[in-house]
């Protein structure tokens, strides 16, 4: 009889202890994986995860090409093959198509949102340091000829939307992939 009684207060007290451990654990801030001071940081995955694809089309390797219409963005590889990415788009009304360059790159990069931007929302700061609070996320490779940018996004769930005012949106993983990736100068083909 003692034995079950000293049986029960230890499994009660077992059951308490881990009660306040899980209650600390889950009030406890978790660390901010996305700050580019943390060092094993690794961003959230897509909603549209990456993959391998069979690629048979006119560009060669190297060549970033979107389609707007799928919500895709595919790295050309050797031997007809492409990485396939999903990214968020230009809203109705903001979409665009054409041929241009990688004209820069830039990890955790600073914004600052076009006049024409700040025209549609006067709300917007004029001017945001990197970090993750900054919606351009972790890279920015910036497209030639254009105020638009492949770059990525403290708001995963936007991936495979149309939302933007016209960049293209991909995850802070994802974009980091492309960034190593793609180098300066390489084609990007913007297809609705």
């Amino acid at each position: 009889m003692r034995c079950s009684a000293l049986l029960l207060a230890g499994l009660a007290a077992g059951w308490a202890l881990t009660a306040v451990m899980t209650t600390s654990a889950m009030s406890a801030p978790p660390p901010n994986i996305y700050s580019p001071d943390f060092a094993d940081a690794r961003p959230l995955s897509s909603p549209v995860p990456r993959q391998t694809v069979r690629y048979d089309g006119p560009y060669t390797p190297g060549t970033i090409v979107i389609s707007t219409r799928e919500r895709r963005l595919y790295f050309v590889l050797p031997d007809h093959q492409a990485l396939k990415y999903g990214v968020g788009v230009g809203r109705p009304g903001f979409t665009w198509s054409g041929v241009t360059v990688v004209a820069n790159k830039r990890e955790w990069p600073d914004w600052t949102p076009p006049s024409q931007m700040l025209l549609r929302r006067p709300d917007l700061p004029r001017h945001m340091a990197g970090g993750i609070e900054n919606p351009l996320g972790a890279r920015a490779l910036y497209l030639g000829g254009t105020l638009y940018r492949i770059h990525g996004s403290n708001e995963p769930d936007t991936i495979g939307e149309a939302v933007s005012s016209g960049c293209i949106r991909m995850t802070n993983d994802d974009v980091t992939d492309l960034y190593g990736r793609a180098s300066i100068g390489a084609k990007v083909v913007v297809e609705q």
